[in-house]
């Protein structure tokens, strides 16, 4: 790691005199004056009080070293530094704590053999020991540094790939929305064009559509309820147009309408049998629409006795309003949801979307 990447990760700086680095240096302290009391005449006390003195004041040199000067030349890194202070102020360190712990014998302890080399070993001791723990203190400190970093880095992936998400779901549903619309406006304007007695009826049933379509534009989360509604006025709304032709009923377990799932799923597959199947039949069609849960999953299900695939609804006729839906499941629910497609036979088609059946699947994904 170089000095900048260093500094990068010492940007936020633990506190000096953290308890975790005081708990250290006692622990360090503890376990040198045990070792020493049974070779000193000292007591024990006192060989702990002096260790204790010259860690603190080790301490204080490593955390203001880690603090100032803010800026250091590219050829040193900071670590360096600290490891020299720890190490220089040791006999300084030493001497302070034999003066302040001497007070008030009749001869200064530098002048006493015995406390002389007792010093010297200290200063021995802190030089030996002291590099190390301060070597593991700036290991944890960068680990801990690192493995916040890479945390924050993550949270930020996650937030930014749900923004992708949110926004590729916006981008597919904006694409639906007109082709629902302008296509049920373009059969209101054939009524109205050829002058049929039909057209204030169909408008009154373009008006209920809209209400249930509108408040959805926008939404990024539906319920198969909401689904159903909007459902329900689209059909009434064709039937106007083809009343000879279409019919259809809902079988739907009540315990399924709170269920979410995306804006326009079911409708995609309700427009889809108009369209493909019902007609382009002479003789039309029926439509039911069954909604169901089974243990964990939701089951919708949308068939039609129309024309099938061999009346047109092959690879190109299924491509944009299923494929679209199909790229809307896989985005809210990845594998868990499937659309499935089955030819009947004589004619007829079955469209069926299985997925999860968890209240808060489609809110979690969305929000």
């Amino acid at each position: 790691m170089d000095n900048k990447e260093l500094s990068n990760a010492l940007s936020t700086l633990p506190p000096m005199y953290g308890w975790q680095r005081i708990k250290v240096v006692l622990v360090a302290t503890l376990i040198l004056s045990i070792m020493m009391k049974f070779t000193w005449a000292a007591w024990w006390i006192t060989i702990f009080v002096r260790l204790a003195l010259i860690g603190m004041i080790q301490l204080t040199a490593f955390g203001i070293v880690e603090r100032w000067p803010k800026h250091l030349p590219r050829w040193i890194a900071r670590w360096v530094l600290q490891l020299a202070a720890v190490a220089i102020v040791v006999p300084f360190a030493a001497a302070l704590a034999y003066t302040l712990t001497t007070i008030g014998e009749p001869i200064p302890w530098y002048k006493v053999q015995a406390q002389l080399d007792g010093c010297g070993e200290m200063i021995g001791a802190g030089l030996l020991f002291s590099p190390w723990i301060a070597m593991s203190a700036l290991y944890r400190h960068i680990n801990g540094q690192a493995q916040r970093q890479a945390l924050s880095f993550e949270l930020e992936r996650s937030e930014f790939a749900r923004d992708a998400l949110d926004s590729r779901l916006r981008l597919l549903q904006a694409q639906v929305e007109p082709h629902f619309l302008f296509n049920t406006l373009a059969n209101v304007r054939e009524l109205v064009d050829s002058g049929s007695s039909q057209a204030s009826q169909v408008l009154g049933s373009l008006i209920a559509y809209l209400r249930a379509a509108v408040p959805n534009l926008n939404s990024a989360v539906s319920t198969l309820g909401q689904e159903l509604e909007l459902v329900r006025a689209y059909l009434e709304l064709m039937h106007m147009r083809m009343p000879d032709r279409l019919q259809f009923s809902f079988h739907v377990d009540d315990a399924a309408l709170q269920m979410p799932c995306p804006p326009m799923s079911l409708l995609t597959l309700v427009e889809n049998a108009v369209r493909h199947g019902i007609d382009p039949s002479e003789e039309g069609g029926r439509i039911d629409v069954t909604v169901r849960l089974q243990k964990d999953r939701c089951v919708a299900q949308v068939r039609d006795t129309g024309v099938g695939l061999s009346g047109g609804q092959g690879s190109k006729g299924l491509g944009t309003g299923l494929a679209n839906l199909r790229e809307r499941l896989q985005l809210v629910f990845a594998d868990q949801a499937q659309l499935s497609l089955t030819a009947i036979e004589p004619h007829g088609f079955h469209a069926e979307i299985n997925f999860p059946a968890q209240l808060d699947t489609t809110t979690t994904n969305l929000s």
